[in-house]
């Protein structure tokens, strides 16, 4: 697979998570871990499909340490996200939490052949400036919450260090993800029956909706993540990963669900400029 296709394959994850709130809306009202767990399984479900045509005798190669490493990415960066909210339902906490673009792009320069160059930095600095606003135009209504925030930067630094790492695992195929699916599922089953109440989806477009977190944002996508993360232009895909807040909003606009501004368009010549100067490799 070429370095610019295996990009491409990333990216797709991006346009996946951009229906996520879209779609999480849909599923109302099914608390966090639930459908986390429902999602997962999905996700988990399509893995084992895709898996059965190599055989299931590839993840038995795969060490523990491995599955260990990618369920607590998973997992633990999703319910770190959803504590976060919890203890502080604020914009600032999803901004903080949105942090991992950036600290995919910083973390990268350790990888070995990776170097951090200025028009990556500058392109980061600059997709983040769109991305935050985005995330603080929405306004909440509760307070600040150090706690909260504490969270959202762990969660940030969670999936960030996952998608790096991923990259030191190239040589783990991504059947991988499978594994790392299911378990999650198993854990958010566990959160889910500690911590909430159970409600299930209403009606049909409710249904819809999570089987389509659990085919796509929340399933197929970190698959395709994983293909970008190993082989593809890693620094490019975080600056890209700015997107997501920008086209989740342009989804919620098109399904009037939120109202179009002039913060929209800021922020969308902000991530694109940011994307573009980040995709210029220094000389």
């Amino acid at each position: 697979m070429s370095h610019n296709k295996a990009t491409a394959i990333g990216f797709s994850a991006v346009l996946m998570w951009a229906l996520l709130a879209l779609l999480t809306i849909g599923s109302e009202p099914v608390p966090p871990f639930l459908l986390n767990a429902i999602c997962f399984a999905i996700g988990g479900s399509i893995g084992l499909v895709w898996t059965a045509r190599n055989g299931f005798h590839l993840l038995k190669t795969i060490s523990w340490k491995v599955y260990a490493f990618g369920t607590i990415g998973l997992f633990g960066y999703h319910f770190l996200y959803f504590t976060a909210f919890r203890v502080s339902p604020t914009a600032e906490t999803g901004l903080i939490a949105y942090l991992w673009p950036l600290f995919i792009v910083l973390f990268s320069g350790l990888l070995p052949g990776e170097k951090l160059r200025l028009p990556q930095l500058l392109g980061a600095a600059v997709a983040f400036a769109g991305a935050a606003l985005i995330i603080l135009g929405g306004g909440t209504e509760s307070g600040f919450s150090t706690t909260g925030m504490i969270l959202a930067f762990g969660c940030a630094l969670t999936w960030s260090v996952y998608s790096v790492i991923s990259r030191r695992l190239g040589t783990v195929p991504t059947e991988s993800v499978t594994i790392f699916c299911l378990a999650s599922a198993a854990l958010s089953l566990i959160a889910h029956l500690a911590l909430e109440e159970t409600l299930w989806p209403t009606g049909t477009a409710g249904w819809l909706s999570v089987l389509l977190l659990g085919i796509g944002p929340v399933g197929a996508a970190f698959f395709t993540w994983d293909i970008g993360m190993k082989r593809g232009d890693i620094q490019l895909l975080g600056v890209a990963s700015y997107a997501a807040p920008l086209l989740s909003t342009l989804a919620l606009i098109i399904a009037g669900k939120a109202e179009a501004s002039w913060a929209i368009l800021a922020a969308a010549i902000l991530i694109t400029s940011g994307a573009l100067i980040a995709s210029r490799k220094a000389s």
